[in-house]
């Protein structure tokens, strides 16, 4: 499976974006989805998974803005985030982990995306 993340761009705070995720050349719906980000300087965090049919599992730094959802006929997962913060700001890494239960350690994923940047401004 190869992971095509887009989506990203510049927006104010308080305002919303929505990254998308393609995946190709697999059986996606195997694959607990999630999204990580990474900003300057820091290590790369867990922002929220999706099983196939489950609801998200959310960081709690974007829980109650950030939606995590998938269309296993499409091939897609999505990141709805509303209520953008500057610290927000990162490049935003979708993932895939061949496992049926939720993890955020970015160490349980095995196929990463390239990567779509966020930039929330004050």
């Amino acid at each position: 499976v190869q992971l095509q993340a887009s989506g990203g761009g510049l927006v104010q705070a308080g305002g919303s974006l929505r990254l998308a995720c393609a995946a190709s050349g697999g059986t996606f719906s195997r694959y607990l989805m999630g999204w990580f980000r990474q900003a300057p300087g820091k290590e790369r965090e867990f922002v929220a998974a999706i099983r196939w049919s489950s609801g998200g599992y959310y960081a709690n730094s974007v829980k109650d803005r950030f939606t995590i959802s998938r269309d296993n006929a499409k091939n897609t997962v999505s990141l709805q985030m509303n209520s953008l913060k500057p610290e927000d700001t990162a490049v935003y890494y979708c993932a895939a982990a061949f496992t049926a239960k939720y993890t955020d350690d970015r160490s349980d994923y095995d196929l990463w995306g390239q990567g779509t940047l966020v930039t929330v401004s004050s």
